[in-house]
Parts: structure tokens; C-alpha cells; sequence
């Protein structure tokens, strides 16, 4: 009876130190964890809403010289816009904590997202920085790409030039550009995750 106590309590302890975060940390070729966000419109997305379609993740925060460089070229949002013109459900998350770079609120969020130029189909945000974690988003940018399925098949980085000039962008390899053909084309994955260069997650 004693042993069988003891193991209750070790159970239960060990249910005390695993978070949900933990149990339902992102790992690639596994289902993609869902999640409920806001978006600067203050309408609710959860990742489920898409199942059928392909989703990209973008942790994004528009004063981190990286994330300018992929803006300021342009680069980012045609990557947008070509992605969700073949059906691509593209969701920018910005994971920065209130007072930290990058976090705006209400009408200066907004007119930061025009000024940008950005068109993601929504910009959510998750300023306790929950759904970032779940993910591990450790930069700006830090791209996810979610099949159909709801399977997670990329995470990493934009591209394979970890630089902030944009003179580099059209000699580098957008790897999310490429999981979106090769798997929309039914082929091999090339790559299936990267290390993500760029500003740390500013997490509160």
C-alpha cells in the first residue's frame, strides 16, 4: 500500500511541474499545437479555424533590424502576398511584452501595420507570451509552417542569409517559400527546420 502511495505522489508531483506549455511544446512532423489569439482588430483566431489549409507562423516585431530588413526591402510582405493568394493562411504573431520593442496597442498597432505595408491575413497578439513558448520562438523573424493536416513540417529561419542587409536578400534561400512548393507540389521536403537568426523574443 505504501509503494503504491508513493507512486500516486510522485505522479502527482510530477503533474505539478509539467505546464501545458510543456505538453504541448511545437516539434516538427507533429501535430501543430493549437492556440486562441487576438488580432489587432480584436477578433479571435484559434490554429484550428484552418485546418485544410496551409498555415505560416511569423513572430514579428517591426523594430528589430532584422525583421526591418525584410520589410523595409519589401520582401516580406510579397512573400505574403503570394502566399495567400494561393490560399495561404499567414498569421504575423508579435509575442513582445507591454513597455518591450515592438509591442504597440490600439490605433498606433494599427497604424504601424498600414505604414508597414503588411498583409497577413492577421496580426495576433500574444503579449504574455504563452502561444511564443508553446512554439519556442526565440527571434524575429522565427517562421513555423503547418500543413493542411495541422502537422507542423517547417520551423526556423526566413531564409539562409542571417544578415540585416537587404542587398543579401535576392542571393539567399527562402526557405519558406521553398516548403510551400515542394510541399504543395507533393515533394520531399528539402529542409525541414533551421536556426532562426535575429532579435531576441522580447518576452515579458
Amino acid at each position: 500500500m505504501r509503494k503504491v502511495f508513493a507512486a500516486l505522489t510522485g505522479l502527482a508531483l510530477l503533474s505539478l511541474f509539467t505546464s501545458p506549455a510543456q505538453a504541448q511544446s511545437a516539434r516538427v512532423d507533429s501535430p501543430a499545437p493549437d492556440f486562441t489569439l487576438t488580432d489587432s482588430k480584436g477578433e479571435s483566431h484559434s490554429l484550428s479555424d484552418f485546418k485544410g489549409k496551409y498555415v505560416v507562423l511569423e513572430w514579428v516585431n517591426y523594430d528589430c533590424p532584422f525583421v526591418r530588413k525584410h520589410y523595409r526591402s519589401g520582401n516580406m510582405q510579397e512573400l505574403q502576398k503570394h502566399a495567400t493568394g494561393e490560399g495561404v493562411v499567414w498569421l504575423s504573431i508579435c509575442s513582445s511584452a507591454p513597455g518591450k520593442q515592438g509591442h504597440f496597442e490600439g490605433s498606433e498597432l494599427t497604424e504601424r501595420i498600414a505604414d508597414e505595408k503588411a498583409t497577413p491575413t492577421a496580426y495576433l497578439i500574444d503579449s504574455d507570451g504563452k502561444v511564443g513558448r508553446m512554439y519556442d520562438a526565440k527571434t524575429t523573424p522565427h517562421m513555423f509552417v503547418v500543413n493542411p493536416e495541422g502537422t507542423l513540417i517547417y520551423a526556423g529561419a526566413i531564409d539562409n542569409t542571417p544578415s540585416t542587409d537587404k542587398e543579401d536578400i535576392p542571393k539567399s534561400t527562402n526557405y519558406v517559400m521553398q516548403v510551400l512548393d515542394e510541399s504543395t507540389a507533393g515533394k520531399p521536403l528539402s529542409v525541414k527546420g533551421s536556426k532562426p537568426y535575429g532579435c531576441s523574443v522580447k518576452y515579458r
